[in-house]
């Protein structure tokens, strides 16, 4: 456990190179305590007092409040830049923080000069506010990101840390961790399985929806296998453990999901790219400038020229540009039920091909619903569902209940059972009226009581276990069959809205399941599939999503269960169904609160503005460096026009506001995927 969680720790570094041992609450800390500085620092500079009239109080000293407070800010608020720069010049990649800190170097060691030895206006209050902008930009950045957890926690927590082992035929609470393979386990009626092993005793139905993504419990009796982590219905089982610990098929789970995750690419953010020109820019700005005014004019004029070069190729705006959309985008996100774990997805999901579904609980609701009631003469469908339910209202099994929600849906009233007994595996009986016996159970107990199925329920009973509904006969006075109810996975709704809006979109959809042929082809007929896999292995999801990327195509994956981790993980986008599993959420990077497929096409509307934006805003950051470079170079300087330092500041400044407020448009944009609200 704890060596796969470090590789997902690694994993998270390698995402977020700049933000490598980097905190929220570290940038937090330092934007507040540099902006409070500023306000000093602005009120102490000459330039300021001169453009808004005003002077401050004087003391002994005041003249070196912008040094002393700046340098503060240099140190404690600058250095994770530097730091940053340092890491991107050793990946041989620089980008935002080398521009930022060419730029905060730059205009410190000169206000520096001019302040002791140089003649010429310092840069204190460009380098205070430069500093604090960008811990603000950083800051916004980071908590949009919001810290990935461990989606292996989760999956551990699915195990139960204690279990009944079996001393001298007597039950013992004892700790997973100290069971041995060979021990003997007692699992009881609605819990977990602790242990891979074999049933040596008992018959029960397992939930396994959680491993396999079957829908349907399984029934199990001696000599069949169980696996840690799924569910014990309603029968009493003893397990033999034959794999424990790093063996169990839920550890290969674990192992998968730490894979995908560490192999995820490390995708540099537009913005970075942008920056990386603009440093290579602004240097060979700075060296020419330099050069030529040094020959031209003089040094001090030329060393001030290609210092206000490189504070106003400082990109201010462009270090807000791609934050503030980010946050935004997020915030949005939120409040429509959509929680983006990764940013770089929400990016990506404008560009998606394929949307592969998980069925079970994601197109499907993942408990049963009847579809159908057959009666033989003499009974009413309504007598079926009433003999049925009243059977079953006890019942802990995921059909039982599904025949009784029917029944209080239809208010058809329940009867008393009297001798009411499960049959584990297979069904229900007792004694209704006080006088009729009646079993409800399935095929199986047919097949093993060589009963018959009257011909006018077999020949609907047959095509409906071909589309993968669950049947339960009613059978009277243990012999004669009256009437069948078939159940399946019901539908969702918003299934076939989804899949209709992505069409609209011109993106494929398909579903991957662990049902038969049969049931996926049913499935897929009625939602308009493009494709469809059945009879998926849960550890063959992620392959599945890597053989439609093979061909290039970039993949969204759409799950709610544990084994859907590592398909999550794998695809290109990997959105949980909130009401799933906590493993899901935490190795997807999208999650969709409202459990509803068609915020799935929210999240691609969302993505495509949220582009457009950060397009917008790049352009815009940009294009003012295009303007301002050459005129702080001295471009014009003939004709009389020469930027300063302070209106250069104070450009960068106007277009940080501008940028700031396209960012906000971006709240004016609606994400209604034909949604009733």
């Amino acid at each position: 456990m704890e060596h796969s969680h470090h590789a997902h720790q690694h994993s998270e570094h390698q995402e977020h190179d700049k933000h490598a041992g980097h905190s929220v609450a570290m940038f937090k800390d330092k934007f507040w305590l540099s902006f409070i500085l500023t306000i000093p620092v602005l009120a102490y500079s000459e330039m300021i007092q001169h453009w808004l009239n005003f002077t401050p109080p004087a003391f002994p000293g005041s003249q070196y409040v912008p040094f002393v407070l700046s340098t503060i800010i240099f140190f404690y608020g600058g250095t994770v830049f530097i730091k940053g720069a340092w890491n991107e010049l050793k990946a041989k990649l620089p980008g935002m923080m080398t521009l930022i800190s060419l730029a905060i170097i730059t205009a410190y060691v000169y206000s520096v000069a001019t302040q002791f030895w140089l003649s010429g206006e310092g840069f204190f209050w460009e380098l205070a506010t430069l500093v604090t902008i960008m811990l603000l930009g950083h800051w916004l950045e980071m908590a949009s990101v919001a810290k990935a957890e461990g989606a292996l926690d989760a999956i551990s927590k699915l195990l139960p840390d204690k279990a009944e082992k079996l001393v001298n035929g007597k039950p013992k609470q004892v700790l997973v961790s100290e069971l041995k393979v060979g021990d003997l386990v007692l699992i009881r009626p609605g819990s977990r399985i602790p242990v891979d092993g074999v049933i040596t005793d008992g018959k029960s139905s397992i939930d396994e929806a959680a491993i396999t993504g079957e829908s349907k419990p399984v029934s199990k009796s001696v000599n069949d296998e169980v696996v840690a982590g799924t569910g014990n219905q309603d029968g009493s089982l003893t397990v033999k453990v034959t794999k424990i610990g790093q063996d169990t098929a839920l550890a290969g789970i674990m192992r998968l999901v730490a894979e995908a995750q560490s192999s995820k690419s490390n995708v540099q953010v537009l913005a970075d790219k942008a920056a990386f020109a603009l440093t290579i820019i602004a240097i060979a700005t700075a060296i020419i400038t330099f050069i030529y005014w040094v020959f031209a004019k003089d040094t001090a004029f030329a060393l001030e020229r290609s210092v206000t070069v490189l504070i106003i190729a400082c990109p201010h705006a462009l270090g807000l540009a791609i934050p503030l959309v980010v946050s935004i985008s997020t915030a949005i996100s939120a409040r429509s039920g959509l929680l983006v774990r990764k940013r770089l997805a929400l990016e990506a999901a404008r560009n998606l091909d394929w949307v592969l579904f998980d069925k079970t609980g994601t197109l499907t609701k993942g408990e049963h619903g009847v579809t159908d009631i057959w009666a033989t003469k003499g009974y009413t469908e309504e007598d079926i569902l009433h003999l049925t339910a009243s059977l079953e209202q006890n019942s802990e099994h995921i059909v039982g209940k599904g025949i009784v929600g029917e029944a209080t849906k239809r208010h058809v009233h329940l009867d008393k059972v009297e001798d009411f007994a499960a049959l584990p595996g297979l069904g229900v009986k007792g004694k209704l009226h006080g006088k009729d016996n009646f079993v409800a159970a399935s095929y199986r107990y047919i097949k093993e009581n060589k009963l018959k199925v009257p011909d006018d329920i077999e020949r609907y009973s047959k095509q409906a276990a071909k589309d993968g509904k669950t049947e339960v006969y009613l059978i009277k006075d243990n012999q004669l069959v009256v009437g069948a109810i078939a159940l399946a996975d019901v539908i969702r709704e918003q299934s076939k809205q989804a899949i209709a809006a992505l069409k609209a979109e011109g993106v494929k959809t398909a579903m991957v399941t662990g049902d038969s042929q049969d049931v996926a082809a049913y499935v897929a007929k009625q939602l308009g599939l493009d494709q469809y896999f059945a009879e998926v292995r849960p550890e063959d999801k992620a392959t599945k999503v890597k053989e439609l990327q093979r061909t290039g195509s970039k993949v969204a994956f759409v799950g709610d269960g544990i084994n859907d981790a590592p398909a999550l993980t794998t695809a290109d986008i990997g959105m949980a169904i909130g009401a799933g599993t906590d493993v899901a959420i935490k190795s997807a990077d999208i999650i969709l609160v409202k459990s509803d497929p068609r915020d799935v096409i929210r999240v691609i509307h969302l993505s495509k503005a949220t582009y457009r934006k950060m397009v917008q805003n790049l352009a815009w950051a940009t294009g003012y460096n295009v303007v301002a470079i050459p005129l702080a170079a001295g471009v014009l300087y003939g004709s009389g026009i020469v930027l300063s330092p302070a209106v250069g500041a104070v450009l960068m400044s106007l277009s940080t506001v501008i940028v700031a407020i396209n960012a906000q448009l971006l709240r004016r944009v609606h994400y209604h995927p034909g949604h009733s609200h």
